[in-house]
């Protein structure tokens, strides 16, 4: 972290720095503590900073309570992969001890087979012997009996000698078992570990882009969120009937409705279009409709996204996305919407100055405008002709 973000949340994050503290306290060490008592340690330190996440997203949105969010999260997931990795040690530990089992196990293997053969076969001689005697001579009763009686206890020791094999024949079996349940253990906490340093990664990047877009300035933050809050609204009004609006007659699929404003407008920080899909009165992701294309993304995208549908795209292909649908960077971290999801996506077209708007699909169209952060919020709106319970809203255009 910088100097300069350093000395900034010294101003303004008492609480959040004091809680921070407060679970920097819990010490976790592999030197003094066993591989248990270190993990046991290690999740209570995770669910404290856990803890102070949910205090500070119950308070105020400012930009120094988004950096302490984002700086527990950070924290929380660094202790995830140090989790992790203390994990995949304490198996790996485990494999190597019972690969140590299993090879003395596979040399008194080894060693039982050879003494069960050597008894098997002192028994098949002394079982011969012994019926030649008495075949021979019955007069040698005596020495018959005698040998019987060490035939019989060569007997036992051959039993003795297959239930021991038999025995450790079994363990090693369990044993060998057991390791190779270790080791996909061991391929699936490598693969969780792999995807923690993947979303380190992205946290790290949140936090770098939020200092970025706000210079790491409150004022700049309070002007942004202001206007996402008052987006939102405006659109909810817009949804809800409320918008000021007049029908301008029937267009095809493809046609020119509208161009996008270039630069800031009305609720808006910079030149795209917010594309919203409404069915039955309810937001609807774009993606399940929209045609599947290659888009760029202004950041990296916020969830995997699956173009599934059939639809042109509003704007000439291929696309820009600055955001998607639903819980964004924007929602998620900024809590730009009040801790609603973003309801459409914002688009724009790759090729500079081109600001054609189009109908997905053939419809009605609206000309419409709604207050917004004290100006007026422009847009279009195309009621389909396939399925009347189907609109398009297209924001942030001219006619």
């Amino acid at each position: 972290m910088s100097l300069v973000l350093i000395g900034y949340l010294s101003l303004t994050m008492v609480a959040p720095v004091r809680a921070a503290e407060d679970c920097n306290t819990i010490n976790c060490s592999k030197d003094t503590q066993s591989e248990e008592e270190y993990l046991s340690c290690n999740k209570s330190k995770q669910s404290c900073w856990e803890s102070k996440i949910r205090e500070t997203q119950s308070q105020a949105n400012t930009l120094a309570n988004t950096i302490s969010i984002l700086n527990n999260k950070i924290s929380v997931q660094e202790l995830q992969i140090e989790q992790t990795r203390a994990e995949i040690a304490q198996l790996e530990r485990q494999v190597r001890e019972l690969v140590d089992r299993i090879t003395g196990l596979n040399i008194s293997l080894d060693r039982l087979g050879a003494v069960l053969v050597e008894r098997v076969n002192e028994d098949y001689k002394n079982t011969r012997t012994n019926i030649n005697l008495l075949l021979l001579a019955t007069d040698r009763l005596n020495i018959f009996l005698s040998n019987y009686k060490y035939l019989q206890l060569t007997r036992q020791q051959t039993t003795v000698a297959m239930e021991q094999a038999e025995t450790q024949k079994a363990d090693y079996d369990v044993q060998k078992e057991l390791k190779e349940t270790k080791q996909t253990e061991v391929e699936k906490k490598r693969s969780v570990l792999e995807g923690q340093q993947g979303g380190l990664t992205k946290q790290r990047g949140e936090q770098q882009f939020l200092l970025t877009q706000t210079k790491n300035n409150e004022a700049t933050y309070q002007r942004e969120l202001e206007k996402t809050l008052a987006e939102l609204e405006a659109i909810q009004s817009i949804i809800a009937g409320k918008g000021d609006e007049s029908r301008v007659g029937e267009v095809e699929q493809g046609a020119t409705i509208a161009s996008i404003i270039a630069g800031a407008s009305t609720c808006s920080t910079g030149t795209h279009l917010h594309f919203e899909v409404v069915k039955s009165g309810a937001h609807r992701d774009p993606a399940g409709y929209l045609k599947a294309i290659d888009v760029l993304w202004q950041n990296q995208p916020d969830s995997t996204f699956g173009w599934g549908g059939d639809w042109e795209w509003p704007l000439n292909s291929p696309a820009k996305i600055n955001q998607g649908y639903g819980m964004t960077y924007y929602a998620r971290v900024r809590r730009s919407y009040g801790g609603a999801p973003h309801t459409g996506i914002d688009i724009a077209s790759k090729e500079l100055g081109n600001y054609t708007v189009k109908a997905v699909k053939a419809g009605v169209l609206y000309r419409g405008s709604i207050k917004c952060g004290g100006g007026l919020l422009k847009y279009v709106k195309v009621e389909h002709k396939d399925d009347s319970s189907m609109n398009t809203y297209y924001l942030h255009v001219n006619y």
